[in-house]
């Protein structure tokens, strides 16, 4: 199983405020700089093959945070897991053109979506183009490798609907925040997302082992919803039927608030970023998706 880290870069001073897409010079802050030293030593005890970054500084500097923990270790630089090309879009307050009628359909069906001027690219272009980057450096650094790209909010959503199999239109429930963490180990038959959005919590669940676990092919999905390696075993061995998976609900696929064959209802649950642990849903409506590069 090849292991990806993706990683978002850290705040900068016009995260949120502004799409600044490839505009040189836009450089992580002083709570940016702070996000990523904290990454940085969470990631430490975790032996990386490789740390890719996207070639704009933001993302450099998250990336040589990482670094600078690994006696030197490079950053590689991969123009395909850049921002996406907003062209004229590029440098313009969100709030601005959250106005414009293309907005709405980048939160609809962004795969529709072609930014306006020369320099604009599609969603789907750059969804292509990342995924594209993953396989290769997959495939270059081999089945047993764990490495790390550093790249931007929409690029992250991408890969990771790729990873799921979903259409990119569907890419907009997926929530990529700055200096989070979202691991997808690839193996023959399928991927599997093994976080997302993490902003905190160990790295055991992600240390290299060796073997395939107590049985079970590595592109086995974990029936029952499996331990989540908190045994030793690899995350895709099948569960011991005599010992309990998880928390009540955990791999019951009428969890979601379905109605139960012994006629009990469960909550709505969503699982944390930094643990497999379920809470309940916060109150409040979710935010749409929107475009934060």
């Amino acid at each position: 199983m090849t292991t990806l880290l993706l990683v978002r870069h850290g705040l900068t001073a016009t995260t949120g405020h502004v799409l600044t897409g490839w505009t040189p010079g836009i450089s992580l802050d002083d709570r940016g700089r702070a996000q990523a030293a904290a990454l940085a030593a969470r990631l430490a005890p975790l032996p990386l093959d490789a740390i890719v970054s996207s070639p704009l500084e933001r993302c450099q500097q998250t990336a040589e945070a990482i670094a600078a923990t690994r006696d030197g270790q490079p950053v590689r630089t991969e123009d395909r897991v850049g921002e996406c090309h907003y062209g004229d879009w590029t440098g313009k307050p969100l709030k601005k053109l959250a106005q414009e009628q293309l907005w709405r359909v980048v939160q609809a069906h962004p795969s529709a979506v072609t930014f306006p001027g020369p320099e604009g690219e599609s969603m789907s272009g750059m969804q292509h183009r990342a995924v594209a980057a993953v396989r290769e450096w997959n495939a270059r650094l081999g089945p047993n490798a764990t490495y790390l790209i550093c790249s931007h909010g929409d690029v992250i959503k991408a890969i990771v609907a790729d990873s799921l199999g979903l259409h990119l239109d569907q890419s907009q429930r997926i929530q990529a925040d700055p200096c989070s963490l979202t691991v997808i180990r690839y193996t023959p038959m399928r991927p599997f997302l093994v976080r997302m959005n993490d902003r905190g919590g160990g790295m055991d669940d992600l240390m290299p082992r060796n073997g395939h676990g107590r049985g079970g092919a590595a592109s086995d999905a974990a029936v029952g919803g499996g331990s989540g390696g908190a045994d030793g075993a690899d995350p895709a061995t099948p569960a011991d039927p005599a010992t309990p998976a998880g928390p009540p609900g955990a791999g019951d696929p009428t969890a979601n608030g379905a109605q139960r064959a012994d006629g009990q209802d469960r909550r709505p649950v969503v699982v944390s970023p930094s643990s497999s642990s379920p809470s309940s849903l916060p109150s409040g409506r979710q935010q749409s998706a929107d475009t934060r590069g």
